[in-house]
């Protein structure tokens, strides 16, 4: 039963499109007819409104981190129910029931989610990420160093396996969602953070 609560409310608080609610409600339509078409925070930044590209940052990592710390304080912060509450909150962003399953990418609540399995671990991956996107200005490919880097940070550093394959998952399914930026990147057409589409 909690595996099935941690699946169901995961998946539930992922589905939450924070993007797109936030930019309608400060009067700029539908953020998915602008830019990649994508309802994060990257895509959020090209409508050159920097507040609440931040703001749909916090809310999409929130989205992951709340699953696990709620299945954490019901389940004595069981590893297994608290990993698969982060993968189905990652999901739910992905493919949210209330826009038809389609949905962002899932690069900040994969972050998110990390930090509140294991805070340490979590930030590892941030760092990957700010360090790839400081480099290379790009977005798209600090996604896809931090994720691949993190099922090994979970399994090899910290020695938890469940966590690891939570992690491992999510990797899987951000490079399915990438496919169209990793051809990009093989192009050198990908486009720069803060820059427009």
């Amino acid at each position: 039963m909690m595996l099935v609560l941690a699946l169901v409310l995961g998946y539930l608080l992922g589905s939450i499109p924070f993007g797109l609610v936030i930019t309608k409600l400060a009067g700029l339509g539908d953020i998915r007819a602008i830019g990649s078409g994508n309802i994060g925070a990257t895509n959020v930044l090209r409508t050159g409104r920097k507040d609440l590209a931040l703001a749909t940052l916090l809310l999409d990592s929130g989205k992951g981190a709340i699953a696990v710390i709620i299945i954490g304080l019901i389940t004595g912060w069981a590893e297994a129910p608290m990993a698969l509450a982060g993968a189905a909150a990652f999901l739910g962003h992905c493919f949210p029931v209330w826009l038809k399953f389609k949905g962002g990418k899932g690069v900040a609540t994969f972050l998110g989610t990390l930090l509140a399995l294991n805070f340490f671990a979590g930030l590892i991956a941030c760092a990957i990420w700010l360090v790839t996107a400081f480099i290379s200005r790009i977005s798209s490919l600090s996604a896809l160093v931090a994720a691949a880097v993190s099922p090994l940070v979970f399994y090899v550093g910290f020695g938890e396996a469940i966590t690891a394959i939570a992690a491992l998952f999510m990797t899987v399914l951000i490079f399915i969602r990438h496919r169209a930026n990793i051809e990009r990147l093989m192009a050198g057409t990908e486009p720069r953070i803060g820059g427009k589409k």
